[in-house]
Order: structure tokens, then C-alpha cells, then sequence
């Protein structure tokens, strides 16, 4: 942080639950003037200097409820009781908060931005959306799972499971615009099935049998593709590669651009026929 506020960078961090981060809790989370934070969460701004800190830092604590079965009578009892121990109750090392019988889940981020506490609460979790796509990389497609002392070597077997990795999820974005495909639940639900291929008139057909439970939703996907495929195989004489290849990205991510074509004014639907 002192680096970045020697260069005049912004940083966002989440603060580790410490005594003194807890003790600012429990100061703050009996008060009222709390306000929207997006997505179910609600944010406070104060300020803190912990032990080390060279000065008194901008913090924004967020609070949201956690969802549970409604508490019977003698739930009802203790939460009584425990609301006159919420000092000792902060003391504990617990992500949650129980405060007037709700019990809270909290997180409290220290920044030199200046937004107001609900931008600063999304971008805290748009950095976090970021993360998820590094963590699907290490953890569902092995790009932490080798080791060697080449460096090129490492160098060489990362780009292949990045380019691996791109070109699935432009595949799977096809079949399911609206969301990200992750490989755990993706890989099963693409690869998973019985191929015949048989040939007739010169025509080559692939006929795939799905073992999944959603076969149905699969053969949907998959038949989508095949024909906006077919469609750019069809039109791929009159298109150079990069030209193809703008069709295929556009459709992929067609949520994001609306369908349209990057770089065009037109329709994807006009594009590919």
C-alpha cells in the first residue's frame, strides 16, 4: 500500500479479521447510517490505522445477512443472551456476526479510491470475477501442475493450456452465449458420449450419443454450433481467415456485443445468413 500510495496508484485490498479490524467492527456494526452495496450487501466508510501503518487508512466494512431457517423459541433465548455478550462475541475468529438476532456474514476492505462505498464494493467483486478465471485455469486445467527447472519448457506447456483453454471456452460460449461455461461442469457435459461416424455420397456424418443426464440440453447445444458452422463453411470462399474468425468471435460473445459484429454496424444475423 505505502508503495502504491508513493507512485499515486489505487489499490483495493480486504483486510485479514485482527483484533483491531474486529474491534472496528464492533464499534461500527451497532450503528445505523448503513447504505446499499449491491447484490444483498450493505457498506460503512471510516477510517483505521493498524499496528505497522505509518497513517490512518480509508476502510469500508460490508455486512450481509446470511441466509438461514428461521430460529425456534429457545434459538430465540440464546440470541438474547448473546446479544449481551456481542463484545466477547467479536473476540472470536468467525467470518459471521450475529447482531439483533440476524447473523451477518462481513468483509472489510481498505482503499485509496475515493468512490462512494457501493462502487468500491463492485469493484472489489469484479476484481474477484477476474481472479476466477486464473483459479479454472490452476485448479480444472493443470497449468499448476507441472514443474520443471527449463523454463522454456514452462513456458511452452502454459501457452498451449492457455490456447487450450481459449479456444474451449469460444466453443462452449457458442452454445451458451449467456454464461461461462467453467470445465469442471463443461468438459462432462461436451465430451462425455459415443461418436459413429459413417460416410455416404460423399458426404462425411458424425452421429454423437450423449451418456449425460442432460443429453437433451447437450444435443441442443451442440446442434446450434454445428449449423452456425456450416453456415460460416458455407461463406468461408468469399471470407479471408480474419474475417471468419470475427464472425466466430462475435457469435460467441455475441452476449456482450449485442449480437452484433465487432467492428461493424450490422447484425450477426445478416453476416452469417
Amino acid at each position: 500500500m505505502l508503495g502504491a500510495e508513493q507512485r499515486g496508484l489505487g489499490y483495493l485490498f480486504k483486510l485479514k479479521q485482527s483484533a483491531n479490524v474486529k474491534k472496528l467492527i464492533g464499534q461500527i456494526f451497532q450503528q445505523e447510517e448503513w447504505v446499499e452495496a449491491g447484490q444483498a450487501w450493505q457498506g460503512r466508510e471510516d477510517v483505521l490505522r493498524l499496528s505497522g501503518w505509518s497513517q490512518q487508512r480509508r476502510v469500508i466494512v460490508l455486512r450481509r445477512p446470511m441466509r438461514s431457517k428461521p430460529p425456534t423459541e429457545a434459538e430465540t433465548v440464546n440470541q438474547r443472551k448473546s446479544q449481551r455478550k456481542a463484545a466477547k462475541q467479536l473476540t472470536l475468529d468467525l467470518p459471521e456476526l450475529t447482531y439483533q438476532g440476524v447473523q451477518y456474514e462481513y468483509a472489510v476492505l481498505v482503499t485509496s479510491l475515493t468512490d462512494e462505498v457501493c462502487s468500491v464494493a463492485q469493484h472489489y467483486r469484479d476484481r474477484g470475477d477476474a481472479e476466477n478465471n486464473f483459479d479454472e485455469l490452476k485448479n480444472q486445467w493443470g497449468w499448476a501442475g507441472f514443474t520443471t527447472q527449463d523454463r522454456k519448457r514452462c513456458q511452452i506447456m502454459g501457452r498451449i493450456i492457455a490456447l487450450v483453454y481459449n479456444w474451449w471456452t469460444i466453443f462452449m460460449r457458442l452454445g451458451i452465449p449467456e454464461k461461462h461455461a467453467e470445465a469442471i461442469t463443461s468438459r462432462p457435459l461436451a465430451l462425455h458420449g459415443i461418436a459413429r461416424q459413417t460416410r455416404h455420397g460423399n458426404q462425411t456424418t458424425v452421429e454423437i450419443t450423449s451418456r449425460h443426464a442432460k443429453a437433451k440440453q447437450i444435443a441442443e447445444v451442440l446442434t446450434k454450433v454445428s449449423g452456425f458452422l456450416k453456415r460460416i463453411k458455407t461463406t468461408a470462399e468469399q471470407l479471408t481467415q480474419a474475417e471468419r474468425w470475427t464472425l466466430i468471435l462475435s457469435a460467441a460473445f455475441r452476449y456482450f456485443f449485442g449480437g452484433r459484429v465487432i467492428g461493424r454496424t450490422g447484425r450477426l444475423a445478416d453476416a452469417t445468413g
